[in-house]
């Protein structure tokens, strides 16, 4: 097949496909003048992570998939609807295998024919765009298979990957590292990435596994790999070609996104390459979600002593610009689904997952949750089959459903939960040492002032507790604004605070106090009255 053809036959066959680009006519140009001129960093982002493939599927049919046409009918109205900024396509170039879930590409310059040809895919995005979504696409730059009509042995000889194993194969993966030293494969790689945003009019790319492509040692044992040329075990090449890549992309479309899940604390994965960094606008925050996940999936009364699984990630969470992720990753290969790794009976189960959410949205940096889980979805992720849609008959499910599209507006609506959540400004601990009853608290504050501080408070046990002080930054009448265990989404509507009173009180650092009754499992919404 040919590397660089626009077009691929469906799989299993192989054969490139001869297709012109230039026939759809585009009706976006409002969305793209609008693109260039806005700032992610102060903006709501709030991404919705899909797999074309098994969002949804017609069982009446064989079970075959939706289309591109299909998929702009139903799931564009859907994110939509939920309140999401963004779709973030895992990745949709051509790949033989759909167990790779897309991540080992053999046409890079091709859209996936498995959901139609390539003009159908640019009426998706050109449909998003229309209704208000931007488009992400996941990006494979970090290896390729080995499969003989792909780019393995192109020529008969290690054109594209390295000829030594140690540094072109990723054994444990089972595929071919790029040769990011040659200047014909940087050339293809970061046209490539061009091609996208400018045949396809998408608006960011997220790169999978950057840690493969920075460390020469990355999941190999001693003697396996190659320093560098100072004896180091970073990729200077690839460095190189990152940064590279972005002076280039950003040169040609300013304020697209480009975002890293980059799995290590390697410094400065979002500083501009002027400043030595490697050029992303985001990176996915790995450490806050794995610690937070590990905390959630802890008995209750096991959470006092490890407390600071949730607190430590404020520690580096503006050494970089990070999007709190909840990806496909965490639920797949046994991990289970988010809801099922909720500890306790259903009731608590679907009481952890919104705490879980309200966590996420409250911490500063961007947003991503995987498909299904805002509906809770029991069984783990299969690419081989459909969304279990068929849970929102039962109305715990709509419930759950209802408060992450509630969750996801309230995100777009309060400008302190997006527009200032880079430094500390936007940040502020009420409390994080009540170790013994697994509450914490904080407000967030937005840039200029242009509202009043959200405070936030949550109850980590189920156990609800009456009359709890917290501190609030003035005196004054605060409204209830979410509580993620009202009646309406599923909760037991423990709280009857609509309205409560500040009175001056030194406490917990603040200028004045009031008492809360605390939800089991839930967390609480506050901001001034004026």
């Amino acid at each position: 097949s040919d590397p660089f053809a626009f077009a691929s036959e469906v799989r299993p066959s192989t054969a490139s496909r001869i297709q012109k680009l230039s026939t759809f006519t585009w009706e976006d140009k409002a969305w793209l003048e609008k693109r260039k001129q806005t700032d992610w960093l102060s903006q709501p982002l709030n991404i919705y992570e899909v797999h074309l493939g098994s969002w949804k599927r017609v069982p009446e049919e064989e079970d075959r998939f939706l289309s591109y046409r299909e998929l702009a009918e139903d799931l564009i109205p859907y994110a939509k609807r939920m309140g999401y900024t963004h779709l973030e396509l895992l990745p949709i170039a051509e790949h033989p295998f759909d167990g790779s879930w897309g991540y080992q590409v053999t046409g890079y310059f091709a859209p996936t024919s498995r959901f139609g040809p390539p003009e159908d895919l640019m009426y998706f995005i050109n449909r998003c765009h229309r209704e208000g979504l931007g488009v992400i696409i996941d990006w494979v730059p970090g290896h390729f298979p080995k499969d003989a009509h792909g780019l393995a042995q192109f020529d008969g000889t290690t054109l594209y990957e390295h000829e030594d194993p140690r540094k072109g194969e990723h054994k444990e993966w089972g595929t071919l590292i790029f040769n990011y030293g040659r200047h014909e494969v940087r050339n293809f790689l970061i046209n490539n990435a061009l091609f996208w945003f400018e045949k396809y009019h998408i608006d960011g790319i997220r790169v999978d596994a950057v840690a493969s492509m920075l460390y020469l040692d990355y999941d190999r044992p001693h003697g396996e790999w190659i320093p560098n040329s100072s004896g180091g075990r970073e990729n200077l090449e690839a460095i190189d070609f990152f940064q590279e890549l972005h002076e280039t992309l950003f040169h040609y479309f300013p304020n697209v996104l480009s975002i890293a899940e980059e799995s290590t604390s390697w410094d400065g994965v979002t500083r501009p390459p002027y400043h030595g960094g490697l050029g992303f606008n985001f990176k996915w925050n790995m450490g806050w979600m794995n610690d937070s996940l590990r905390y959630m999936e802890l008995n209750p009364v096991h959470r006092p002593y490890h407390h600071h699984w949730l607190s430590f990630s404020l520690v580096y969470a503006f050494s970089e610009n990070f999007v709190q992720a909840i990806s496909h990753d965490e639920v797949v290969h046994g991990k289970g689904s988010l809801l099922n790794k909720m500890p306790g009976n259903e009731w608590q189960k679907r009481a952890h997952l919104r705490l879980y959410l309200c966590y996420q949205f409250g911490h500063p940096g961007k947003k991503l949750l995987f498909m299904g889980s805002e509906f809770g979805q029991w069984r783990e992720w299969s690419e081989a089959q459909s969304l279990d849609w068929h849970l929102l008959e039962n109305p715990v499910h709509q419930q759950l459903q209802n408060f992450s599209r509630r969750l996801n507006w309230f995100y777009r609506e309060h400008p302190a939960l997006y527009s200032n959540d880079q430094d500390w400004q936007g940040f502020e601990w009420i409390d994080l040492s009540d170790t013994q009853h697994s509450v914490f608290s904080f407000l967030r504050r937005s840039a200029k002032s242009v509202e009043s501080p959200l405070i936030f408070v949550y109850n980590f046990t189920p156990v609800p507790r009456t009359d709890y002080r917290v501190g609030f930054p003035e005196v004054g009448t605060y409204h209830k604004l979410l509580d993620s265990d009202a009646p309406e989404y599923g909760g037991s509507g423990f709280n009857q605070q609509e309205t409560i009173v500040a009175e001056e009180a030194l406490w917990q650092g603040q200028g004045a106090s009031s008492h809360l009754d605390l939800p089991p499992l839930g967390c609480l919404i506050w901001q001034r009255i004026h």
